[in-house]
């Protein structure tokens, strides 16, 4: 079965193959499309900093951040880059930033309390010995190692059988991945069927101003979707009918179990986005009469900026969308970002931004969660 250069990368990464990871997703013939992804970056400077290649690890990570902020993985790696440079106050941050997104991550754990226990000479003794590698973000059992141990179990095996006679032996050993991102809860639990929710409706002496005044069966359509949504990870889908939900007339124990459901959804990435077909694209938002369906979904839109600049440590432009070929422009979107995610943005490169829907003053805007730029024009 063919694999793709990704595939291959992550395979020879687990067998401790670094250098053929490099070759790999350096080579020409890598197709443009692997050289754009959050998952190529991360790979690559994984592999960069195994062999020892700081400089060029750093670069690979920096890039990938540029695509997804909070990834654990990325973050234990900046952290470590910081910590061999003996930066432990940024390495510091960089670990509590991976245990707001995994707070049961061992590297990070183990990390910060190595910074609180050790001084700056014990720091560098382990990077000088090696022993830094302990803080490097996990590659997983390699595979190369199982298989040793499966030979000589079924050597010891066949030995057995052969002196005891005894009969088939079940599999006792299987391939374990690498992970690569944290899963989300399992929301089923917090669905009851529509019939044990009693009075749907707000009764009339509760009524009041509602955008929406909807009937019973349409409340209980809305809710079905929520619940077939979320748990198909569809979480932009699913907040178009909460937010449905809590603007009309369904009573308060269903908005509150609906705030709850909200409260478990978790942020995606420009990855997730596509590979759950959970994007809503900006024409859907600007025909739309219901705009306020889509607010607070997170989008992942695409084309050129305007009008780029810094306010103190936050950072904004106005999104052409769609005008990344200069031939048609679908829309201005202002983008605002807390703090700044990119040091230059080039106004004559593509650039996809991965934002939260909002508005001010019935206008469409996006406040920025991550923004990425190809690297040619």
């Amino acid at each position: 079965m063919a694999h793709t250069p990704l595939e291959k990368a992550h395979s020879l990464l687990r067998r401790r193959k670094f250098s053929h990871v490099i070759s790999i997703l350096e080579s020409g013939n890598n197709p443009e499309i692997y050289r754009e992804t959050f998952d190529y970056f991360l790979t690559a400077g994984l592999a960069c900093l195994y062999l020892g290649d700081t400089g060029s690890a750093g670069a690979y990570f920096q890039r990938a951040r540029h695509i997804r902020l909070t990834d654990p993985t990325l973050l234990c790696a900046q952290a470590v880059l910081f910590l061999r440079r003996g930066d432990t106050e940024k390495a510091l941050s960089y670990y509590i930033d991976v245990l707001d997104e995994d707070p049961d991550n061992k590297v990070a754990l183990s990390a910060i309390e190595f910074i609180r226990t050790h001084g700056t000479d014990e720091l560098y003794t382990a990077i000088d010995s090696g022993e830094i590698e302990k803080f490097y973000p996990p590659l997983g059992i390699n595979p190369d190692w199982i298989k040793r141990i499966i030979l000589s179990a079924l050597a010891g095996l066949a030995l057995a059988l052969l002196i005891l006679n005894l009969g088939n032996f079940s599999k006792i050993f299987r391939h374990i991945p690498v992970s690569f991102g944290k899963e989300r809860k399992d929301l089923k639990e917090f669905f009851l069927p529509v019939e044990d929710i009693k009075a749907m409706q707000q009764s009339d002496s509760a009524a009041t101003s509602y955008k929406y005044t909807l009937s019973e069966e349409q409340i209980k359509h809305s809710y079905e979707l929520v619940k077939a949504y979320s748990t198909a990870y569809k979480e932009n889908a699913a907040r178009v009918e909460i937010n449905r939900l809590l603007l009309s007339n369904a009573n308060n124990e269903l908005k509150t179990r609906m705030k709850i459901v909200l409260s478990h959804f978790t942020e995606p990435t420009f990855d997730s986005l596509i590979t759950n077909k959970d994007n809503i694209d900006y024409a859907t938002v600007r025909d739309s009469n219901e705009s306020e369906l889509y607010l607070d979904c997170m989008v992942s839109w695409s084309g050129r900026i305007a009008n780029a600049q810094s306010i103190g440590t936050s950072y904004r432009f106005d999104l052409l969308v769609g005008y990344e070929n200069l031939d048609r422009m679908e829309g201005i979107v202002p983008v605002f970002f807390e703090e700044a995610p990119y040091p230059e943005l080039d106004g004559e490169r593509t650039v996809h931004v991965l934002g939260k829907i909002s508005s001010q003053d019935g206008s469409i805007l996006l406040k920025g969660r991550a923004v990425y730029q190809e690297i040619r024009k």
